[in-house]
Parts: C-alpha cells; sequence; structure tokens
C-alpha cells in the first residue's frame, strides 16, 4: 500500500462525502497501485500473454469505479475490495483458459505475490475453490490468504487492514497455507 495511509484514507472519506475534487485526487494514486498488484502478479509471462497488467489494471479499475465511491470506508476498506476484484479477474480469465484448453493436474506455489499464468490456470482455479472451502471453515484465514498473494499487502499491512497482530498474521498464513496445501494434494 504505497500510498500514504493517512491522506489515502482522508481523500477516501471526503470521496465519500460527495469532494469530486477528492475522488479526483484519489484515482491516480489508486491507479499506481492497482498497477504495481498487477505487475507483480503477471510478471513472468511468456510474449503474447493475452492478460497484459496494463488489461488487469483496466479492468479492476473499472468494477471500482462502477461501485459506488461511497462505498470506499477508508484505504484498508479500498485495498481489501481491491484484492477481491484482482482475484475474481483471474479467476474468471483462468475459468476462460481452462475451458478453451481443458488442462491437466493441479500445482500451486503460494510464494509472497501470486503470479499467475495460463499455463497455471486450472491450478488458480483449483486454489479458488480451496479458498472458498477455507473461507466456509474459518473467513479470517481465507481473508488473510487474499490479502497477502491477492492483495500484494506484505505482513504489517494485512495486520493493520484487518486490525490483528502481526503474530496473528503469521499464524494465520502458516495454518491457512497447511491447510490449503492439503486440500489442493486432494484434488
Amino acid at each position: 500500500m504505497s500510498p500514504d495511509k493517512e491522506d489515502l484514507t482522508q481523500l477516501l472519506r471526503q470521496s465519500r462525502a460527495g469532494d469530486q475534487n477528492a475522488v479526483d485526487q484519489v484515482m491516480p494514486l489508486v491507479y499506481r497501485e492497482l498497477r504495481r498488484l498487477a505487475g507483480s502478479f503477471l510478471r513472468d509471462q511468456a510474449p503474447g500473454f493475452t492478460l497484459q497488467p496494463t488489461a488487469l489494471v483496466h479492468e479492476a479499475y473499472i468494477r471500482l469505479v462502477d461501485r459506488s465511491v461511497s462505498d470506499w470506508k477508508d484505504q484498508a476498506h479500498f485495498f481489501n475490495l481491491a484484492a477481491r476484484i484482482m482475484r475474481q479477474i483471474l479467476v474468471d480469465h483462468a475459468r476462460a483458459k481452462v475451458a478453451a484448453n481443458r488442462g491437466g493436474g493441479v500445482r500451486v506455489e503460494l510464494e509472497e505475490t501470486l503470479q499467475y499464468s495460463s499455463e497455471k490456470a486450472a491450478d488458480l482455479l483449483a486454489l479458488d475453490d480451496a479458498l472458498k472451502a477455507l473461507a466456509a471453515f474459518d473467513e479470517i484465514k481465507a481473508r488473510v490468504i487474499e490479502l497477502r498473494y491477492f492483495g500484494g499487502l506484505n505482513v504489517e499491512e494485512t495486520a493493520e487492514t484487518m486490525g490483528i497482530s502481526t503474530a496473528t498474521v503469521g499464524r494465520e498464513i502458516r495454518y491457512a497455507d497447511a491447510w490449503l496445501r492439503r486440500e489442493l494434494q486432494k484434488r
């Protein structure tokens, strides 16, 4: 979350109050951050890959703007929403790829940030299904994973966004990672 936290939160609050000037100031800050996240998701793509970072950002941006600006309570809420939207765009793209290719086995690696490729589309769909199952079991663990790997937030940012300690984030990540690996091995 590179934009200054207090500045962005204040601008989001002003936007919520209907200040069009604040909306105009928020958009470039948000766009840069979405671009950074999209670049990290898609950095190792082969030439000619059909989903480029700019396309991912534009789609996320459009979906965010289509929602009422008044829905954005603060920076944490905004980036929670952005992470969820980017996850859904990647999952939708993966579904289209799998439908076109009908690909093979499942192997998902959780690293500091998720990297998406069309070769791993089926894996992303399996991860999404596993995350939905985890959310049904424990919403907090699923949300931590979503913020860390789809939202690109570090441990401190995740803790702040969720209002929990960094130690709790670490525990949630370790448990969720083990749970997801076990779940994905079943598939």
